[in-house]
């Protein structure tokens, strides 16, 4: 069995995880060779109600899961529905863009408009990876605006080395009333236009890493009103703990570290983050 990073202390203030992967931290999606983090998470062999109960013993009470193909969706969407607490959002990852057919699309939109699921998404633009092509990833992503739109959902956002694009997008389309950018990737002068804009700007564990001065440059300008904090689990944990698998409870070490270079109190941070998930997702 793996061992996972002892719990950090617990924050005084109560504040949620806005994005992580419950499926594949209990195995129902099996981690392939190539995924050695997914691997190790599964390996601890944690389950959902026990997710929850490391993250609450440490003042982290609710969470987004996040879904990125169809299968997972539906799976994040059912666990929302059974679980007090636990939410969800539901897309086609731009890495699968491929399978953004009609069909696909009507059935993530049907989930959509379900009251647990609170978010579509993850969706958006992946530079890094060719697995889709750039043509079928703006459809994609051009899709799910109109499906956030339609629904009155919360646009979460997958952005890796797509910034200028995915701002032209949302901008030409329309962005819907509630866009956030999940684990966000972009620098000081991105989150400015972020901040014009009224974008939701998602911190994850990166932001802790000696060599992103420039996330925590990003996170300066990005106000609390505009701040959320996730953790991307079972992937991006903060430190001391790269390259061990990223659970809900590990949120409090992120969120110091953000309340740190903001010079506020972290149960100062941990009150306007919660109040913007209300903003964000709806009442819990």
């Amino acid at each position: 069995m793996s061992k996972l990073p002892a719990a950090p202390e617990p924050l005084s203030s109560p504040v949620f995880d806005s994005h992580c992967h419950l499926d594949i931290m209990v195995g129902n999606r099996q981690a392939s060779s190539g995924d050695p983090v997914a691997q190790a998470a599964q390996a601890a062999s944690a389950t959902v109600r026990g997710i929850l109960d490391d993250a609450r013993a440490v003042g982290v009470t609710r969470l987004v899961t996040i879904g990125y193909d169809l299968p997972s969706s539906r799976w994040n969407a059912d666990v929302a529905a059974q679980q007090e607490g636990v939410y969800a959002g539901v897309a086609i990852h731009p890495n699968e863009a491929h399978a953004s057919t009609p069909e696909v699309l009507a059935e993530i939109e049907a989930l959509a408009g379900r009251p647990e699921v609170r978010a579509v998404g993850e969706t958006g633009l992946d530079y890094y990876r060719d697995w889709a092509s750039k043509e079928d990833q703006h459809a994609s992503f051009r899709a799910h605006i109109e499906i956030a739109k339609r629904t009155g959902k919360a646009l979460v956002i997958h952005d890796r080395e797509a910034h200028d694009d995915v701002l032209r997008v949302l901008a030409a389309e329309g962005a819907p009333e509630k866009v956030v950018f999940h684990s966000y990737s972009g620098d000081a002068e991105m989150a400015k236009k972020c901040v014009a804009a009224g974008y939701f700007m998602s911190f994850s564990g990166p932001v802790t890493y000696k060599n992103a001065g420039y996330l925590r440059a990003a996170a300066e300008v990005a106000p609390p009103e505009l701040m959320l904090v996730e953790t991307d689990a079972p992937y991006l944990p903060p430190v001391p703990h790269r390259g061990k698998p990223n659970a809900p409870y590990l949120i409090p070490l992120t969120l110091r570290c953000l309340a740190e270079v903001k010079g506020i109190h972290p149960g100062r941070l941990s009150e306007a983050i919660s109040a913007n998930g209300v903003t964000v997702f709806g009442e819990w």
